[in-house]
């Protein structure tokens, strides 16, 4: 196992000092089509993305890596950017991340709780699916591409009626899925069928935020229940109106609960 390499992107800068939200993607979506919505309506918050690797501005991967790892990066890029500047030292930073980015920051507040002020965990789980079904989507999508994808994908992510109200939405974050590159993706789905944090979840002290979309079938409100009911100082939430990717399908309420979320930690740590 060894650490990717994973680039971020900032969205949205609100000045020197504001909150800083460090946002992550679900697996086969590229970081920016997937927040760009919900950064416009996080007004306060200096917003910065980063991509799995093999996805948007992230290099390929071509070793395995795990959950941890991927934490581990984003762990890195967060101390570096306090060490050059970028984030102000007084400026507290969040995390919100959607799916695998979900299950990333779970691990990032097991193992780097410290850089964080609170955690979101958008339509993920402690534990999503099952080893063996991860193991032969990476089988598949390391023999035939991305491509065999987009279709369950299409149905899995978006709540009913969705394509049909937004799709340039829809589109780009299924281009970005057949974009991907096919063998980092699926070293995702590996590092996916190891992930099980729900022994863990009471070693988890940073404020967790869970959130559901109403309409998920991978992810179900039972899921993000079972996280605010078991790591130290959780929280749920259920969405209406989205299912897998509650920031692009519920930009408005996504951003409302992060604010207020991340806002009641702000306040509390001051």
């Amino acid at each position: 196992m060894s650490i990717p390499v994973i680039k971020a992107s900032r969205l949205s800068d609100a000045g020197p000092g504001a909150p800083v939200l460090i946002a992550g993607p679900s697996l086969g979506t590229a970081s920016i089509p997937l927040w760009s919505r919900a950064a416009a309506a996080l007004d306060t918050f200096t917003v910065i993305t980063w991509d799995l690797p093999g996805h948007g501005v992230s290099p390929a991967a071509h070793e395995p890596f795990s959950v941890a790892d991927l934490a581990a990066g984003v762990a890195g890029l967060v101390t570096a950017a306090r060490s050059a500047g970028d984030i102000a030292a007084d400026a507290p930073v969040f995390y919100a991340g959607v799916s695998l980015g979900g299950a990333v920051g779970l691990q990032l507040g097991l193992d780097h709780g410290a850089l964080f002020d609170g955690i979101a965990v958008l339509c993920s789980g402690a534990k999503i699916g099952e080893a063996e079904g991860w193991e032969q989507r990476a089988e598949t999508v390391r023999a035939q591409g991305t491509p065999t994808q987009v279709v369950g994908s299409g149905q899995r992510w978006f709540a009913p009626g969705f394509m049909d109200r937004e799709p340039g939405a829809a589109a780009a974050l299924l281009h970005s899925l057949q974009d991907a590159d096919r063998f980092s993706y699926a070293l995702c789905c590996e590092a996916l069928a190891a992930f099980d944090l729900r022994r863990r979840l009471p070693d988890i002290t940073v404020p967790i935020l869970a959130v559901a979309g109403a309409d998920d079938v991978v992810t179900p409100p039972s899921f993000a229940q079972l996280i605010a009911d078991r790591v130290t100082n959780g929280t749920a939430a259920v969405v209406d109106g989205a299912a897998h990717l509650v920031p692009v399908e519920q930009p408005q309420r996504t951003a409302e609960l992060l604010k207020n979320f991340f806002g009641a930690q702000y306040l509390e740590g001051k």
